[in-house]
Order: C-alpha cells, then structure tokens, then sequence
C-alpha cells in the first residue's frame, strides 16, 4: 500500500526549501538575539517536566527566534514518544477539528511518521474531531512546527497534526481531554504544541498590553479566563483553540506551572512598531 505523505506547503516562503539553508535559519533563530542566544545541546536530558507549550507560527524571519525558545526548552529535556501538533486553520478547508491519522509529513529535512494508534484514538474519543487530510494539505500553523522538532529529535519522533476550525472552548476541551485519555490509554509520552500567534496588525504597545492579558491567563493554566479576556478586549489571536485545548489537556495530566519564556512582536525584528503581531513561546509543567 503507498504510504500518504503529506508535502511541505510553505517551504520557501515561511521558511527555506534548501536542507542546508533551512538548518542554517533555524540556527540563526536559536543565536538571535531574540532567541535563547545559542544552539540547544544534542542529546537531550534524562527527565522531562515540560507537559505542552504555546509556539507562534508565522515566517521564520518574523517569529522563528521566540519559537525557538519552545524547542532550546524540549532539547534540554528528554525526547517524547509523540508530539501532537495542533494550529487553527486558515484555510477553510476540512471539518471542524480535522486530525490526520496516516502516513507521514515531509519537510526539507526529512520525513516524519504519524502516530496513527494514537492519533485514531483521539478521533474515538472526542465528539468533535474527524478523520480528515484536506484542511492539513495548505496549513502553514502546524507545517512550521516540524522542521524545529526534526533539528532536535532526527527522525526519532512522530507526530499527530490536529487542525482546529471551530475554536470555541468546547472543543478546545473535547479535543484537549480526548489527547489526554488516548496518551494515558496507549501509555504515550506525548508534548502538546499549540501553535498560536497573538494580536495581528495594530502598535507595539497596544499589541503588547491586550496579549499581557491573554499570558496571563495562559499562565494561570487558565482556558476559560483566556476566552472572556479575547472575547472582552478584541485580541486577535490567532490560535485560541489550540492553546486552550492544549490548557485543557495539561489540566488533566496534572500540570501546575507555566512560564513564559519569550515574548516579542514583528516590530522588535523588523523595527516598524506601527503595525505589529505579537508572538509568545510559553511552557506549562
């Protein structure tokens, strides 16, 4: 039977398409100054803590240095069985939570297989998600996660891709303690990724206050707070789907911390602070 692969849809435009280029960009994202400000250790730790993180997906040249900070983070740790990988959809396409449950996602470094038991299991147990490949085939929030995992783990991982269209806090937790109940099933070691930039097109200042609101709640591992606060101050985050599922599913594996651990806008890349979007690397453990 062909194995499913599922093509990169942004190499060259989010990130470069070239291996050897691409490797060099995600280590200038790790050297910049906006980054951790040097290259993360081979190898990996002996222990994991870390239960799920909040990274933005924009271009590498605008978000890829606070990205970064996710995957230095996850390269001190040990390596997971599983990462579920989970970005709002842009495109319209597909269902409402729309999970891929087969083959493999190729980017420039490689190929990286689907955790197919663990990805079926989750559609088992949430009311909401389908099997469905179409909204995955021209997302980019999920896509620009991969090519990090593969500079730290190899090919020595495997992936379950989720793509959120409804992100109301239902199914944020419909979806966020189904990943629970089939990790703790199947007995995977699984990170959860919520893949989430924070509000789009207005000044750095004001940028910055509305997302402090929406940290905040984050950090108080709070999914139900983050929504009234984007419902009541119009933050325009991209994302508030996986990041509250991603809450839900480290509530119910026992987390009780979380760190922010970089935050900037475009406008600390670029310097044009007029009309910025804000990005957030965040960690819960």
């Amino acid at each position: 039977m062909d194995v499913v692969v599922r093509r990169p849809a942004v190499a060259g435009m989010f990130y470069e398409a070239d291996p050897e280029a691409l490797r060099s960009q995600i280590e200038w994202c790790f050297t910049h100054t906006l980054g951790p400000g040097k290259l993360p250790p081979r190898g990996g730790g002996s222990e994991r803590l870390s239960v799920g993180f909040v990274s933005p997906h924009a271009g590498y040249m605008y978000s890829g240095p606070v990205a970064a900070h996710v995957y230095y983070q996850l390269a001190l740790e040990k390596k997971p069985d599983t990462v579920v990988i989970v970005g709002p959809n842009h495109t319209g396409l597909g269902t409402l939570v729309s999970v891929m449950v087969e083959g493999v996602w190729e980017t420039p470094l490689g190929r990286v297989e689907i955790d197919s038991e663990l990805a079926k299991l989750i559609v088992k147990y949430s009311d909401l998600a389908d099997i469905d490949d179409k909204a995955h085939l021209f997302e980019h929030s999920v896509e620009v996660q991969v090519p990090f995992l593969q500079y730290i783990y190899g090919d020595e991982f495997r992936i379950v891709p989720i793509v959120m269209w409804d992100q109301t806090p239902r199914a944020a937790r419909d979806l966020g303690e189904a990943v629970a109940k089939a990790a703790a099933e199947l007995g995977r070691d699984v990170i959860y990724i919520a893949s989430s930039d924070f509000t789009h097109y207005e000044p750095h200042e004001v940028a910055a206050k509305k997302d402090r609101l929406a940290i905040d709640k984050i950090l108080a591992l709070d999914p139900e707070g983050l929504h009234e606060v984007i419902q009541r101050y119009d933050i325009s985050m991209c994302g508030p789907g996986p990041v509250m599922s991603m809450l839900y599913y480290a509530r119910a594996r026992g987390a009780s911390n979380a760190q922010l651990l970089k935050y900037a806008t475009s406008g600390d890349v670029t310097g044009d602070r007029s009309s910025v979007v804000g990005y957030a690397a965040i960690r819960v453990y």
